[in-house]
């Protein structure tokens, strides 16, 4: 046997990198929706309180978004398949710390660890996508299956935890996570097709630390802002010390040779566009998901596994949607698949405010569809676009700045929208008490109990005889407070469509083939890699282009 049939066809190796890129991301985003169902599991087990109950998820999120541009960067200079390793390894080693950690802090730990992994494995899998496929028509379609299985991992997530919270410890969550990254490890060292920038990047550690302290800093003093108070001292402390490192972010980048996030990016309108309807679509989202858990929960009563199995609905709902929408993006302008995508969640979120406690699976289900196939027809041309919009050989800086909004954006949903929750809730809870017979010392001592622990400290109250008519107003409250947050997330999704319409429109075009590329040449000086990547995103324009 001859070294030409021994060896790996480049299509072989070109299909293994693809198949590679998606179980990355599906082992990254595979915690979020495992962990959120399994909270009330977890505060009972390790006996939480509910702050230090809120920081589980935000452990996970947290060093995914101040290290998720940094992972890119470090792609791009020592090779994104030894990144991808790495972050395959941290995922395994988080998850495995979690599923022995016997108190609040060892899992913080864990779930820290995972979000290093994650941090790694979301701007590597694009790059290495991109690198995979050059050419930008059958791209898209690639994108869309990494997008899919971003999705899979979401949907998947709550039926897991809801099966083995029915028969086993919390712990046993985190199980999955552990085989199936090694040997995704395993698979990937022989097969797994390596590739770095070629345009001699260099590691920039001012940009990347004032980054890191910036994300960090921020999304602390709007959690703990959210939970406590934005009058208080860490709070203002925290957020003026991202706005700080925001600023040196930003002088550091404009004064470095090789910057980890070149500001040049933001010329470009498509990439803008994606940036901010990341940032705001994820933000309301993830805020909706943590709003509904609680809905299902608290207000209907549900198991994890039946609250799971309806939450399943938005991300089948999306994949089914966004299947084909990688292959409709060179057809349809992405502005309308996008702006339409936005719209749907704007409106399903709208008809959710009606929503009561005696409200059907079934009624319930149809918006929940809707909403998935919204998001499904977001997600691929977002991050197609991203990647698109921008030279090729910066593929992965715009995949790691677009994953970092979008995780900013989910770090902070659940912050913002939990605390108006919280406060609308809290404040109609008197009047609810009232209406339910409850009033006096015991309807003072629940209020005040509402406001330092949250609604969730009511019910390990002893509430005696009056404890119906003390849950139903509790549901009550929490339903108003809901009420609140779905308006909120449309009116998010309504500006993103706008960011999209607005930012994402047609170039004019150009009065020869020599004058666009003097201009593109101009503008980054790479216009072949520019004009493919401008044809790639659809009714986005190349750098120095975006002005209609």
């Amino acid at each position: 046997m001859n070294a030409t049939t021994t060896a790996i066809r480049p299509t072989d190796r070109r299909a293994a990198t693809i198949v590679m890129a998606c179980l990355g991301v599906f082992v990254a985003y595979l915690p979020i929706t495992t962990v959120a169902v399994s909270l009330p599991a977890i505060q009972r087990a390790l006996h939480t309180s509910t702050a230090q109950l809120s920081w589980v998820q935000d452990a996970f999120v947290l060093p995914m978004a101040a290290f998720i541009m940094t992972a890119g960067v470090f792609g791009d200079v020592h090779g994104r398949k030894k990144v991808f390793q790495a972050g395959l390894f941290f995922c395994a080693a988080g998850a495995a710390v979690a599923l022995c950690a016997q108190n609040i802090q060892m899992l913080w730990a864990g779930q820290a660890l995972a979000g290093l992994g994650s941090a790694a494995l979301l701007p590597t899998t694009l790059a290495l996508i991109s690198h995979a496929v050059p050419d930008f028509r059958e791209r898209g379609k690639f994108i869309g299956m990494w997008a899919m299985a971003m999705l899979a991992a979401l949907a998947v997530g709550p039926v897991i935890a809801g099966v083995i919270l029915d028969h086993f410890s919390w712990r046993w969550i985190y199980l999955l996570s552990v085989p199936l990254a090694l040997v995704a490890m395993a698979v990937a060292a022989p097969l797994l097709t390596d590739s770095r920038a070629p345009h001699g990047r260099k590691l920039d550690w001012p940009g990347q630390i004032t980054a890191a302290v910036a994300v960090t800093a921020l999304v602390y003093g709007v959690i703990e802002g959210g939970a406590d108070s934005f009058t208080a001292t860490k709070v203002i402390a925290a957020l003026a010390l991202g706005v700080v490192a925001l600023i040196a972010f930003v002088v550091a980048e404009k004064r470095s040779d090789s910057p980890m996030l070149d500001l040049a990016v933001f010329r470009s309108a498509a990439f803008t566009a994606t940036a901010l309807v990341a940032l705001i679509t994820f933000l309301g989202l993830i805020g909706f998901f943590f709003v509904l858990s609680l809905y299902f929960g608290m207000v209907q009563q549900l198991g994890t596994l039946e609250a799971g199995a309806r939450l399943l609905l938005v991300p089948v709902a999306a994949i089914v949607a966004g299947a084909p929408a990688g292959r409709l993006m060179h057809r349809v302008p992405t502005r309308w698949m996008i702006s339409v995508g936005l719209l749907l969640i704007a409106g399903s979120l709208l008809a959710m405010t009606n929503l009561d406690t005696d409200t059907s699976y079934g009624s319930i289900a149809w918006r929940l569809i809707v909403l998935g196939v919204g998001l499904g027809l977001v997600t691929t041309p977002m991050t197609a676009t991203a990647v698109a919009a921008v030279p090729h050989h910066l593929a992965g800086m715009a995949s790691a700045a677009n994953n970092a909004f979008r995780q900013v954006g989910g770090a902070l949903g659940p912050a913002v929208l939990g605390a108006l929750l919280s406060t609308r809730a809290v404040d109609s809870l008197p009047g609810h008490l009232s209406d339910a017979g409850v009033t006096g010392t015991q309807a003072h001592t629940i209020v005040a109990t509402a406001k330092e622990g949250g609604l969730g400290a009511v019910a390990g109250m002893n509430l005696g005889s009056t404890a119906n008519q003390v849950y139903g107003a509790l549901g009550d409250s929490l339903l108003d407070g809901m009420r609140l947050c779905l308006i909120v997330a449309a009116v998010l999704a309504l500006i993103a469509a706008a960011c999209a319409v607005v930012l994402l429109r047609r170039p004019k075009q150009q009065t020869s083939t020599g004058a666009a590329r003097t201009a593109d040449v101009a503008q980054h000086g790479n216009p072949d890699a520019s004009a493919e990547n401008a044809q790639a995103a659809g009714t986005a324009q190349p750098l120095g282009h975006r002005r209609s």
